[in-house]
């Protein structure tokens, strides 16, 4: 019974994903174990700072782990400087501030604007990230859910 009622919950409702690659160091790493939350977007939107798992746009098979940095009807612009958002609430933008990132440069010469329901995501790692700087914004409708829980290695376990 307990099966019956786990199973589908882990992998319908929390499905677990193992991290592989470096695009998100130092934030998640190689093989850490994470559970996903899918239900939170059914019911409200994605947000900028979300770390989400989604699939990916070329290869819907492979799931990729990325930050939400630019939200729908939003202008990304990258310049070696930084990232600068533009919005309805600021036309003239204003510099995207990442804590997460210590030290950490995000260089490129992109500018793009997101369409209703587009994305730009990034990884934590920039210097080892396929992300949108090099296939684009990412659709809504490859978003599986964001990060909840990091169950291993048990001594970076907590809630996001």
């Amino acid at each position: 019974i307990s099966l019956a009622i786990i199973g589908p919950f882990r992998y319908f409702v929390v499905p677990p994903f193992f991290v592989g690659g470096a695009s998100m160091d130092a934030t998640f790493e190689n093989g850490d174990y994470l559970i996903i939350d899918e239900i939170s977007y059914l019911v409200g939107e994605p947000d900028r700072g979300d770390v989400i798992v989604f699939r990916y746009p070329f290869n819907p098979k492979q799931y990729y782990i990325k930050r939400i940095v630019g939200l729908p009807g939003e202008v990304v612009v990258i310049r070696d400087e930084g990232i600068t958002i533009k919005n309805k609430g600021h036309p003239d933008g204003f510099p995207l501030e990442e804590e997460y990132l210590p030290g950490e440069n995000t260089y490129g010469n992109t500018s793009l604007a997101l369409g209703s329901d587009e994305y730009f995501v990034l990884g934590d790692n920039r210097e080892a990230s396929s992300d949108s700087r090099r296939w684009g914004p990412l659709k809504k409708e490859y978003i599986v859910g964001k990060v909840w829980v990091r169950a291993f290695p048990f001594e970076k376990a907590g809630v996001f």
